[in-house]
Order: C-alpha cells, then structure tokens, then sequence
C-alpha cells in the first residue's frame, strides 16, 4: 500500500498538517468528530508526499505519484464499514435506464464505470493495477488511513442484485457496490482495515490562535497569489445536435483529399475564445509546450485559417494519446458523441501557465457550456 512505503518524513508532515486541520475543526463544525473538507485532505496529501494534483481534470483519481494514481477520500466513519460514492454518470442516465432488466442496468453500470477507469489510466499514463483508495476516515478524536486497491469491476462474477425502490445492490465477490437511480451515482462499500490511526485534540476556541497567528505577523503584510488563466475547449461539435463530426476535429484522420495518418487530430478552438481571451494562444503556427496530466510534453501551435485548431508538432502525437490512450479507438474507428458519453467527459481545460507553457486536462459534460455563458461570447 502507499502510506507505509513513503519515507518518514513525509509520513510525518502528513500527520501534523492534519493534526493542525483537524484541531481547527470548530471553525466549521460542533461536532466531536474533526472536521476535514474533501479538497483540503486532497491538498494535503499532495504537499506532504509530493504528488501531483490531479483536481483539475474530471477523472477518476485525485492524485499520482510516480507511477501510482490515487482516489482520496474522507468520510465519517463510526463502525467498521462506510458506503460512499466513487461515480457519477448523468451524461449516461440513458444508457443506463435502456436497460430493461436489472442485469442489464447492473452490467451498463460496471462497463461505464471500467470504461472510465481505463480511459482514465490512459490519460495519466497510470495502469490500473497500480490504483487504490486513501481514506482518512474520521470518527470522535481520530484520523484512521484507508488503503484499497481500485479495481475494475469484475462483470462475469457479478452476483446478490438486490433492487429496492431507487437503489440497486450488487457485488463482484470483491466489493460491494451500490447504484442510486435517481442520483445516477455510484457507491462502494468501504470496510477499514487502517494502515495508521492518529489522535486529534480539537481546540474549544480556534479563533483565539488565529487571531495569536495574526499578532505575529508583520503589520499590512499581503501575499499575493497569482492567478493563471484558463479556457475550455469542446470536443465536439456545436453545429446542430451535438456531435463529433466525421472528417474534422477528433476525427481529422477521416477527411477527403490527401492521404492522412490515423492519428491526424485536431482540437477545435472556437471563434468566440479570440473575443474574450486574445491573448491566450501565441501566433499561428508558433510552437508551445503543451503538458498532459501524465507529465509528459507535446509541442503543440494554433493552426489553420483563424486560429481555429489546436494540434501537436508532430500532428500524430495528439491523436495517439487523444485516440488511442485515452479513448482507446482502434486506427481507423470514429470517435462519437456516444463515446464522450461513456467516458464521462467531452470538453479540454487549456491552463496558461507562462507564454511557452500550457497544461491540458479533461473536464465533465456541461463544461464548455458553463465557460461560454460565463464569459458571455459575442459570436456563435
């Protein structure tokens, strides 16, 4: 497992920043149970080991370190077992309520959720054998550490479907499972077994050492933080229904005229992002570095007429880790609309993080559409 292996002194740092959060847990609750907001452990566990944040993109981990991916979660846990979510598919309510038996619901279920973590590992460059659940599970003055492996969902083994209203039961002999319907979420029974158990004092007046901590510092000091802008760009199509063209975008291999490489894809950049960012992008056809979740770095350029194509340098690049690592299509084989469904996601988040450096990451159905209304575009 991950926290046993890490060096003692991250194991360390660990354990005293969530100690200090812990303690401070009466600015956000009266409970006796400390109180740990799911992104602060998220960010927590990234500063103390070192790992890579993986918050931005819509996938199924949270973080990666080396050649490990991580789901991090907290929960409350009084007993020694405790059901939480680990999916969502609202994009893909329908194929799920096609079905005309539970079975078939039960089987969608599992294919949607092993199709996400697959195309996941793709995009992190992470097998899933080397995937597993941190939890820190809290109950009356304590932190316990969780560790299971995250596994695909053994679908031939899958047995004890139970339906009751809007929740449906199963399990693969492995895990336990459990879909809610009307939420279209996913959840995952999760039976301690702690890898680490820690004590934590809950201070009665945390606001009497913020303000000691306000004392200490230096009159009118300000720290500045500094913001990187952001766009997000649609995998699909606009145009009428929503779709991902045939000989275009992602599916720029599949154009008439000359002979194209499998992999020729380009994503789209709509026109309105040149009203509301102009500044974003270089020139056409000056190169960039473009970083992937996994680390890795594409060069990439604006291309064709208005600026309207993201592509990489070599072009095929894109395309093979777009086509192939994280959709998983066969040379040859359309990426549809249906496709985005299944895997949960169909827009790209272009961060700036310097005028040579870009990074890139997945976000979830509704996405782009937020972006545009937010930023109130003046063109279609």
């Amino acid at each position: 497992m991950f926290f046993r292996q890490q060096i003692q002194q991250e194991q360390e740092k660990y354990v005293d920043l969530l100690r200090v959060v812990g303690a401070l847990s009466k600015l956000s609750s009266d409970s006796e149970i400390p109180y740990l907001y799911y992104r602060m452990a998220e960010n927590i566990f990234c500063k103390a080991f070192d790992a890579e944040n993986l918050a931005r993109s819509d996938i199924s981990l949270d973080a990666k370190k080396g050649q490990i991916g991580l789901g991090l979660k907290t929960f409350i846990c009084k007993g020694v077992c405790s059901t939480e979510k680990i999916a969502e598919f609202n994009e893909s309510r329908h194929l799920i309520d096609e079905a005309d038996t539970v079975r078939k619901k039960v089987n969608t279920i599992a294919s949607l959720r092993n199709e996400r973590l697959e195309t996941t590992g793709g995009i992190c460059d992470i097998l899933i054998e080397n995937m597993l659940y941190h939890c820190v599970a809290r109950r009356a003055g304590k932190f316990l550490f969780h560790e299971t492996p995250i596994k695909k969902i053994n679908i031939e083994n899958i047995g004890a479907i139970r339906e009751n209203g809007n929740i449906i039961s199963f399990s693969d002999g492995i895990y336990d499972y459990s879909f809610n319907s009307s939420k279209s979420t996913l959840y995952k029974k999760f039976i301690l077994n702690p890898v680490h158990e820690m004590d934590v004092e809950i201070y009665d007046d945390p606001y009497a050492i913020l303000e000691q901590l306000i004392r200490q510092q230096q009159p009118g000091l300000i720290v500045e933080q500094e913001t990187k802008e952001t766009i997000v760009l649609p995998l699909y199509s606009e145009r009428g229904e929503k779709h991902v063209p045939e000989r275009s975008g992602l599916n720029q291999w599949n154009a008439a005229g000359r002979a194209r490489d499998y992999d020729e894809v380009y994503i789209p950049i709509p026109r309105f992002i040149y009203n509301t960012h102009p500044d974003f992008f270089p020139g056409r056809d000056q190169p960039f570095e473009l970083k992937l979740p996994s680390g890795r770095i594409l060069e990439a350029k604006v291309c064709q007429d208005g600026g309207k194509a993201l592509m990489s340098n070599p072009n095929k690049d894109l395309g093979q880790w777009l086509l192939r690592n994280v959709m998983h299509l066969q040379p040859g084989e359309l990426l549809t609309y249906t496709k985005l469904e299944h895997i949960g996601i169909d827009s790209v988040e272009i961060t700036k993080i310097n005028d040579g450096l870009y990074a890139i990451n997945f976000k979830r159905f509704g996405s782009f559409e937020n972006f545009k209304q937010e930023n109130h575009p003046d063109e279609e």
